[in-house]
């Protein structure tokens, strides 16, 4: 895997050295800045390629959710905060990851797991290619045709530029992203109900005022700005 640049933002100084030390441990990161405020990682994400976004929420002045808004362009955001109320809101700015502090090496480790796996995605994403028939769709995979049923997916999560279906068996990767995806016919069973996802509506077994439980056991939080939309079709 690739060197991946990261900086880390946390204004409390032992939280901050800790993520430090853990980053270390994989070869794979550079960590590029350290820094304990928000402004001050602001002034220099413009000018620098940075992958991977450790960031506090809970900070004076520019909190870490207002500083996401403004780094979009960083691919991979990890919010480690000791506020796991921020955490719906959080998933609203194509967070891939959250993390509750403490923070333990092993809940790092599982971050860094999923961080390689979102890179791996993005360098061999998938072309989104043709329909056949209305209930199927074929995706190229490498220098392979793979025909995935419609009404095998589970849902769909968005990836920035990126699409995620996920079925039952296997996650697959499409070079669109979620909007335009929702726009074709085919996927008209589907509904959003996040920034981030749209899950077909017979596979809901569950709806609670801040998730939707599927067929599979997965729970999937309610973006605020969806839930009208969600409430009148489900």
């Amino acid at each position: 895997m690739k060197q991946l640049n990261c900086i880390i933002v946390d204004d409390d100084e032992i939280d901050r050295l800790t993520v430090v030390s853990f980053a270390k441990k994989f070869d794979n990161l550079n960590i590029i800045g350290v820094f304990e405020s928000s402004l001050e990682a602001l002034r220099i994400i413009e000018n620098l390629s940075i992958d991977i976004l450790f960031l506090d929420i809970d900070m004076p002045g520019l909190n870490g959710i207002e500083l996401r808004k403004k780094a979009t362009k960083i691919p991979a955001c990890i919010f480690i905060t000791a506020h796991p109320e921020h955490a719906v809101e959080s998933f609203e700015l194509d967070t891939l990851d959250f993390i509750v502090k403490p923070i333990k090496l092993d809940r790092f480790s599982q971050t860094m797991s999923r961080i390689q796996e979102f890179m791996e995605i993005k360098h061999k994403a998938a072309l989104f290619e043709s329909t056949i028939g209305g209930d199927v769709i074929y995706i190229k995979e490498g220098h392979e045709q793979t025909k995935i049923k419609l009404h095998d997916i589970l849902y769909l999560e968005a990836l920035k530029d990126y699409t995620l279906l996920v079925t039952h068996y296997k996650r697959h990767c499409v070079l669109s992203n979620i909007g335009t995806l929702l726009k074709e016919s085919h996927f008209k069973s589907f509904i959003r109900i996040h920034r981030s996802f749209a899950v077909q509506t017979q596979f809901i077994e569950k709806k609670t005022s801040h998730d939707v439980t599927l067929s599979n056991g997965i729970v999937i939080p309610i973006g605020r700005s969806f839930k009208d939309k969600l409430n009148s079709l489900v």
